[in-house]
């Protein structure tokens, strides 16, 4: 049985489900918006959507552990080889645009599994747009198939970043800065939007810089699938270091040159 067949019911359940969960408070005079010990918000859609997400899981007999931003999980670190598979869940990845009536916000969900996301799913319902992949079986937007771009030249590329805001330090915001200046066009956006439009081929990298697993479980998956390539700044494949770098692949060493 492939990834797909294995995990693409639950997956599809899960974002269709929470799809409606997500657009029932959107620009909702009833949606409240909490703020946890962090600063960053909270409301009743992101709780209600890993709640629901939770309780799939358990009713579909698949051997999954969950990790999730609202409820925790077992282990914050990369499942070992020894380790049941599980579902790394961001029931709301930008919540801040969420609760503003901003439309640049999805649920986000990942299959690990020894140590690798094997399946990967991104669902953004304000947008009406949804990503995802499968190891080994190709990146998809709304069912078609998507590639990177074919831009090999960083002073010919458009990339987006998270912004140069007061939670960086100088030097952070320095490389930001002189990453911008090497290119053609250049946006701050962060958050799972734009490194989709690097999977699809609309933009050519895309950098985040303080990021959880659950910011970026399916996104590398999706990026690779698509043709490109996603690591943090150090060129490893991992959502557990906080930097998240993705691109067509063809820039990827120039972008990680500039940052590190």
């Amino acid at each position: 049985m492939g990834y797909r067949e294995e995990y693409g019911p639950l997956l599809d359940s899960i974002v269709q489900e929470g799809d409606v969960i997500a657009m029932r408070y959107f620009r909702a005079v009833e949606m409240r918006v909490d703020r946890k010990g962090d600063g960053s918000a909270v409301t009743q859609a992101d709780r209600g959507v890993e709640e629901m997400a939770r309780a799939k899981v358990a009713a579909s007999g698949l051997a999954l552990d969950v990790l999730g931003e609202e409820m925790g999980g077992r282990d914050m670190e990369a499942a070992s080889s020894g380790d049941r598979a599980r579902l790394i869940i961001d029931p709301i990845d930008g919540t801040e645009e969420f609760s503003r009536g901003i439309p640049t916000f999805g649920t986000l969900l990942g299959i690990e599994h020894r140590g690798e996301i094997v399946a990967g799913m991104v669902s953004a319902p304000a947008l009406r747009t949804r990503w995802f992949a499968y190891r080994g079986e190709g990146a998809f937007r709304d069912g078609k198939e998507i590639h990177v771009s074919n831009v090999s030249k960083l002073s010919e590329a458009m990339i987006f970043t998270t912004g140069t805001g007061p939670k960086k330090d100088a030097n952070d915001r320095a490389k930001l800065r002189r990453l911008h200046d090497a290119v053609r066009n250049s946006r701050a956006l962060g958050g799972f939007w734009q490194h989709m439009l690097v999977a699809e081929g609309a933009i050519d990298a895309a950098v985040d810089w303080t990021s959880m697993p659950w910011d970026l479980a399916p996104l590398g998956l999706i990026v690779e699938e698509a043709g490109g390539k996603s690591t943090n700044l150090l060129g490893e494949r991992s959502i557990y270091s906080g930097q998240f770098v993705s691109s067509n692949g063809k820039i990827h060493d120039e972008v990680l040159g500039l940052l590190q």
